[in-house]
């Protein structure tokens, strides 16, 4: 007798406020009916935790949704020519009954910041995602920062992994081991906003699946072992009009590092809100340990010109004589994130609050290239800056007692879901040593 063979099956998932990709599949061959009709799902999903819990909720057991795949939003990760060795699924958005969105959707959230800022201004994005992972195969030892031993440790995942991105249409940018032992970072080309949190979020699943067929574990959680080097998210944002890059401006000189007055804009909103949204953009327990001064992180909600501790970094272009036009490579590069967090949510609030900074016509933001441990803090406050808050709690507290402004760049509930959500994870967190709360993050993400 033979097997029986195996029938195709594809996930539909959604991004949530846990960071992870949750969903339900369906037959291949239905696979034209359900992207029609989609497939249900229920509000209180939202709520499920990274942790083996529901955080609380005020739907209970009540309510319904559809998941609506996006037919752009379809990937198929192959890991060899075998059809049952496949990954197939399809990202979709979370839609009410009647079809119409779901205020809470995530995705939907990311949408309606993008048509926001291009209704208000004209202006378009081009994203890419830059993430930092442990190994569990790769170099561990002191030595391996950069090093191209470390990198023949891991080439043949490293290989794997790039074909699978590749496989999934996905376009792989750079690898390398980074600074801490075991630790790699990936980056993969610029797109689109949808697109690019889409990816963002298909990535982190093909890196883990590529670390399993070689036994391994691959882990984005902010901090690995307490005290030591962490894994950031940093996204790098180019602005555009027209079809044109508009984030370089040569006129407005270096004291502005050579950015263009609607960049300084956006960027000024998205410093002004950083001390409340860096709750959505860093929300676990373990974030904040990272976020911290002379860590590569970003402690304060400064802009800082190729300086990698900064909130946001001015990212130059090319400025030879010769090669690309700078105008091409210049971007924002915001760096107080990691990946315990969907990336539609830090995407979308990101934006929401660089649009209001158009809208609001905010002055430039200073420019810094220092070492802001040693600024009097009378000074910092002159220049508007401030440090980052310290804890889960005090972000979310930051964030809830945010004034009107803020709060109306999230909607009510959506805000009050992910507070619910995140609260929940502190408690659960409460007790744990630092040790027991590593190793949970580090099997969660």
């Amino acid at each position: 007798s033979h097997p029986l063979a195996g029938e195709p099956i594809v996930m539909a998932v959604v991004p949530d406020l846990a960071g992870q990709l949750r969903g339900k599949g369906f037959p291949l061959s239905d696979r034209e009916g359900r992207f029609r009709s989609g497939i249900g799902w229920c509000p209180t999903c939202h709520q499920i935790t990274s942790f083996d819990s529901i955080a609380p909720t005020p739907f209970g057991s009540l309510g319904d949704l559809l998941i609506k795949p996006d037919p752009d939003a379809e990937f198929r990760v192959c890991f060899s020519e075998a059809e049952d060795d496949a990954d197939h699924f399809v990202i979709g958005d979370l839609i009410e009954p009647d079809g119409s969105p779901w205020d809470s959707c995530l995705r939907n959230y990311l949408r309606r910041a993008i048509e926001r800022l291009y209704d208000v201004s004209g202006i378009s994005l081009s994203v890419a995602f830059e993430h930092e992972f442990h190994y569990s195969g790769a170099d561990h030892s002191p030595s391996s920062a950069y090093n191209l031993g470390a990198y023949r440790k891991v080439k043949p995942f490293a290989q794997v992994m790039t074909a699978a991105l590749r496989s999934a249409g996905l376009t792989p940018d750079t690898f390398m081991p980074e600074y801490g032992p075991g630790q790699c970072e990936v980056t993969i080309t610029p797109s689109g906003p949808i697109r690019a949190a889409d990816e963002a979020a298909v990535l982190r699943q093909v890196v883990r699946a590529s670390a399993e067929r070689f036994n391994e574990v691959a882990s984005f959680t902010p901090l690995r072992t307490p005290n030591k080097v962490g894994n950031g998210l940093h996204i790098h944002m180019s602005l555009w009009e027209e079809g044109r890059p508009v984030t370089f401006d040569p006129s407005s000189g270096e004291d502005k590092a050579n950015l263009s007055g609607v960049a300084l804009s956006f960027a000024a909103g998205v410093l002004r809100e950083l001390p409340s949204i860096v709750a959505m953009t860093a929300p676990s327990v373990l974030s904040y340990d990272r976020l911290m001064p002379h860590k590569w992180s970003a402690p304060f909600n400064n802009l800082g010109y190729r300086d990698r501790e900064a909130a946001l970094r001015v990212c130059p272009g090319n400025q030879r004589n010769e090669g690309p036009d700078p105008a091409l490579g210049t971007n924002l590069e915001f760096r107080a994130s990691d990946s315990t967090a969907s990336p539609h949510l830090q995407l979308g609030v990101i934006i929401q609050a660089g649009t209001q900074g158009i809208i609001d016509k905010l002055p430039p933001p200073c420019i810094t290239q220092q070492d802001l441990t040693t600024v009097d803090p009378n000074e910092l406050a002159q220049m508007r800056i401030e440090r980052l808050p310290t804890s889960l709690e005090a972000a979310l507290n930051r964030l809830e007692s945010s004034e009107e402004r803020t709060r109306n760049l999230i909607p009510e509930e959506l805000l009050n879901l992910f507070l619910a959500h995140k609260r929940h994870e502190i408690d659960l967190m409460a007790k744990l040593s630092p040790e027991l709360i590593c190793e949970k993050y580090a099997a969660a993400y």
